[in-house]
């Protein structure tokens, strides 16, 4: 093999190997866009979701307020008598609004009790109690001790007949 053909080949595996290269960057290229493409429009439904999801759901009546008049002071109201006077009754909800205001309410409830869980277990917190119990162990072992004192002296006095 001459050096002619060696560099011919050399060539054109370069050709070859480059043109592979060219065909990979244009395919990931193409998938790329494909991609911009469906998270475009994943984009485009979630904001139109939302959207939705902003808007106010129902349009009702003003909310049935209950207003209590106290008249009678220990007797109790006749059967057709509430004590209460009533505004017409609240308009149902569809059920996304509901669905949409328990998990709401759930989420909130979770991270509160999850915020006071982290925080009664802090490392500030657990050393502040520690140092409370300590203190209040050493107050009661006094007390204790007094008390016991106490009870001896006033035992003691009334052996002896000081006390009456």
């Amino acid at each position: 093999m001459t050096s002619a053909d060696a560099t011919a080949s050399v060539a054109v595996a370069g050709v070859l190997v480059l043109m592979l290269v060219l065909v990979w960057v244009l395919v990931g290229q193409r998938r790329t866009r494909r991609e911009l493409a469906r998270s475009r429009e994943m984009h485009d439904e979630l904001l139109a979701r939302l959207a939705l999801l902003e808007r106010p759901a129902i349009t009702q009546a003003p909310a049935s307020t209950v207003e209590f008049v106290i008249t009678d002071v220990g007797e109790t109201p006749d059967a057709g008598e509430t004590g209460a006077r009533r505004a017409t009754p609240a308009t149902r909800i569809e059920g996304r609004l509901f669905a949409d205001i328990v998990a709401r309410e759930t989420v909130v409830k979770a991270a509160s009790w999850s915020h006071g869980l982290r925080h009664a277990l802090s490392a500030e917190n657990r050393n502040r109690l520690r140092f409370e119990m300590t203190r209040e162990t050493k107050r009661s072992t006094r007390q204790r001790k007094a008390d016991v004192k106490e009870a001896l002296r006033q035992y003691y006095a009334r052996e002896r007949g000081d006390v009456a």
